[in-house]
């Protein structure tokens, strides 16, 4: 006995198939549902109890003076003006508020370091 295929149609054949595959994706879908449901571990819901509250007031209030920027003994206005250009330049928007100077001690790999960070920071 020679066993023949019902079709050969393409069309059908992906119909059948797309079919069984949403079938057994709506299937998993509810398992997941149901384990959801039925999970062990998860905690009883505890009552809301609402809290008697004070009404609220808007209060309008003046807003604070931005500080003033922190600078180290030695270090030239000229010299913050041009760090606050360079950052600016890069694209970050705010204001400056510390100045300090990084003494680059160590061997040159940490110098290497510190320099490569910087540039990832850039490129960010």
């Amino acid at each position: 006995m020679e066993h023949s295929p019902v079709t050969t149609n393409p069309l059908i054949i992906m119909m059948i198939n797309m079919t069984v595959v949403f079938i057994v994706l709506v299937s998993l879908i509810y398992l997941i549902k149901l384990i959801h449901f039925l999970d062990p571990t998860k905690e009883p819901a505890k009552p809301h109890v609402p809290e008697e509250e004070e009404p609220l007031v808007a209060v309008k209030s003046e807003p604070a003076p931005p500080p003033a920027p922190v600078v180290e003994e030695g270090i030239s206005p000229e010299i913050i003006a041009a760090i606050s250009a360079a950052i600016a330049a890069c694209g970050v928007a705010g204001q400056v508020k510390a100045v300090h100077i990084v003494h680059h001690e160590g061997t040159a790999w940490k110098a290497s370091a510190r320099f490569n960070n910087l540039q990832r920071l850039q490129h960010k």
